[in-house]
């Protein structure tokens, strides 16, 4: 038995990508057009998940009307200077009209508005196609895990009197994701911290519930200052552990000001190995630099109190279940698996590595800060790592 394609009207297509903006999955929206969840997938990969703009006809150019109108006048044996009378149009533009469309003859209406369709999705060449110099900064950038909007802010910085040197974030992104123009390789798009083929609506969510841990004499965030809070001062830190495979971790330390980054290798996430680390860590910061950590109630940090009479440090804790009381940490850790994606065994990697990673993270251009990076926001004289 032979297979017929199954093709999707205008109305259909529009319907699946408004679905997908609403954020239904493909087996949902494939139940809605009565079609495979592949067909789905298939309209909605050709252009990145990205919702194509509505083709709407120039009001100057000529309608199938106005065309019927001219077969019918030609056919009466009327004169193209009479026929432009007639519609309101310049004889230039009906003379044109009637020598593109095979002449008095063998004008037809229907042919004749078929061709101006299909010569009307000619598409201007964007600007990334046309300045390759341009589009090879992007690419390398890209390679960097650069962000679309670090891209962008960067160069509107660098190039700031050079427009045709500047771009949109949301340009760079439909390169990347629109397949059909091949403008940058869609595989970059794994450069790209979530790796998504397409764009995805911001209602995917995948939540999970946690138990409410209870830190024995654990200072609530809502006991911390307000100039903490104001991002006023440098040394005021927020902190997590990243999982991997094989039950492997790593601790990440983030200041809120400067957005400056460190990963620290664990053998372990007791509490002893994690408080160790953060300790010898600290130690190696001036004092300036190490005023306040803010942390999740995590069993990680059961031993805050040694840490504290250690280095004088105070240690805040979060609400339970809400991470983003400690928002740069989790968009910081966010940025980590680009380099270390779930399911990657920790173990592997060396301190060594991971402060490569953090120096990486540390010399990207931030849009919180105007596009400057963490690490010129630190005085380059002290080594908060040696």
């Amino acid at each position: 038995m032979k297979r017929y394609k199954r093709t999707f009207t205008t109305g259909e297509r529009e319907l699946v990508f408004d679905l997908w903006k609403q954020g239904c999955g493909f087996s949902d929206i494939s139940r809605v057009v009565d079609a495979k969840p592949g067909s789905v997938f298939s309209i909605l990969r050709d252009t990145g998940g990205i919702k194509p703009a509505a083709k709407k006809r120039n009001k100057a150019h000529l309608t199938l009307a106005e065309r019927e109108e001219i077969r019918v006048l030609l056919s009466a044996k009327h004169s193209l200077r009479s026929i432009a009378k007639k519609l309101g149009r310049s004889p230039s533009t009906i003379s044109r009209e009637v020598a593109r469309n095979r002449g008095r003859r063998y004008y037809t209406a229907v042919d004749a508005d078929n061709r101006a369709k299909r010569m009307a999705k000619r598409p201007k060449p964007g600007l990334l196609e046309q300045n390759a110099y341009l589009r090879q900064l992007v690419v390398e950038k890209l390679e960097l895990k650069w962000s679309p909007e670090q891209i962008s802010g960067w160069l509107s910085v660098e190039f700031s009197r050079k427009k045709q040197m500047q771009v949109s974030h949301e340009t760079i992104y439909k390169s990347l994701y629109v397949r059909a123009k091949n403008i940058i390789h869609y595989s970059f798009c794994n450069h790209l911290r979530r790796k998504r083929p397409m764009r995805h609506s911001r209602y995917h969510t995948n939540k999970g519930d946690r138990g409410s841990i209870n830190i024995v004499q654990g200072v609530s965030i809502h006991e911390r200052s307000k100039h903490i809070e104001n991002r006023r001062s440098l040394g005021h830190w927020e902190g997590d552990l990243v999982t991997g495979s094989k039950n492997t971790h790593i601790a990440t330390l983030v200041d809120r000001k400067s957005r400056f980054t460190i990963i620290l290798k664990l053998a372990g996430k007791d509490a002893t190995t994690v408080n160790a680390a953060l300790i010898s860590t600290f130690k190696k910061m001036p004092s300036k630099y190490r005023k306040s950590l803010t942390w999740d109630r995590g069993m990680e940090l059961a031993k805050h109190a040694e840490l504290t009479k250690e280095i004088g440090i105070p240690v805040y804790f979060c609400d339970p279940q809400c991470p983003w009381q400690r928002g740069t940490n989790e968009n910081t850790n966010g940025l980590i698996r680009q380099y270390f994606p779930r399911k990657t065994d920790l173990s592997q990697h060396s301190q060594e590595r991971l402060n490569e990673v953090a120096t990486q993270l540390n010399e990207r251009p931030r849009k919180s800060l105007k596009f400057k990076t963490p690490s010129h926001k630190i005085e380059k004289s002290v080594a908060l790592i040696t």
